[in-house]
């Protein structure tokens, strides 16, 4: 897919999910802001993808108005409004509910829900301004049928995907697709720290016999963020290797 003259950020950027789609972006011509909260990782994220193609890393903590404002601050010197706006970043810890805590329900809604809210709402009057945009959350298949062990953050995936679809309603007269990818279980670093006895559940679950590749995950969000997606909006698709099937 070709994105070339397209600004693009990418949330949780330095490793996963977001780090294969802000590749995937560089190769196809973007100038891709890789937004992450782990420096270290997110500037060897853009040092490597600098030799395919534009990669700029940016320090982001989507849980802070003041660290988005920033970003958006920055973008806008240098490049002016974003095309595509990619938010993946997200983290969840797997525990029973019953012995969960408040301090841990705040963390799980704050970055993987509102964080998308707060990174949109900073970066949408651009693009409302402009009468374009390209809107992808990354949620997950735990917001669409639950997940043992994480209540709180399918909770709140659930919520990015409502959110995904009254925000749709909202932009659509400004030319504006806003869509959402849910993965299944994904071959990362947050899979990684799962104990192998569940990761080996999980995997038997899958129709496939396998989990899903970072890269995978974005094809699905480049199918979205391109121009092959331009009467598409609203849309929650699930890449899960048949774990999920949902209507």
């Amino acid at each position: 897919m070709e994105f070339a003259g397209k600004a693009a950020l990418v949330t949780g950027g330095a490793s996963g999910i977001g780090r294969a789609t802000a590749a995937a972006l560089a190769q196809g011509g973007a100038a891709v802001y890789i937004g992450d909260i782990n420096e270290e990782a997110g500037r060897a994220a853009a040092q490597q993808l600098a030799r395919e193609g534009t990669a700029t890393f940016l320090r982001l903590d989507v849980t802070s108005d003041t660290s988005v404002a920033e970003a958006r601050r920055a973008i806008r010197e240098k490049q002016g409004a974003l095309d595509i706006l990619v938010n993946a970043a997200g983290w969840s810890k797997i525990e029973r509910f019953v012995d969960t805590t408040p301090d841990l329900w705040d963390r799980l809604i704050e970055l993987n829900y509102v964080g998308t809210v707060r990174v949109t709402h900073a970066f949408l009057p651009q693009m409302i301004e402009r009468g374009r945009g390209k809107v992808v959350h990354v949620a997950s298949d735990a917001g669409r049928a639950g997940s043992g062990g994480e209540a709180v953050y399918s909770g709140a995936k659930g919520a990015v995907i409502a959110f995904t679809k009254a925000l749709a309603r909202e932009t659509a007269r400004f030319t504006i697709n806003v869509n959402c990818v849910c993965p299944g279980p994904t071959d990362t670093p947050l899979l990684a720290s799962i104990p192998e006895k569940q990761r080996d559940a999980l995997m038997r679950a899958i129709p496939f016999r396998r989990f899903a590749k970072p890269s995978e995950v974005a094809d699905a969000i480049l199918f979205f963020a391109s121009n092959r997606a331009d009467y598409l909006t609203g849309q929650v698709l699930s890449v899960s290797g048949g774990l999920t099937m949902v209507d």
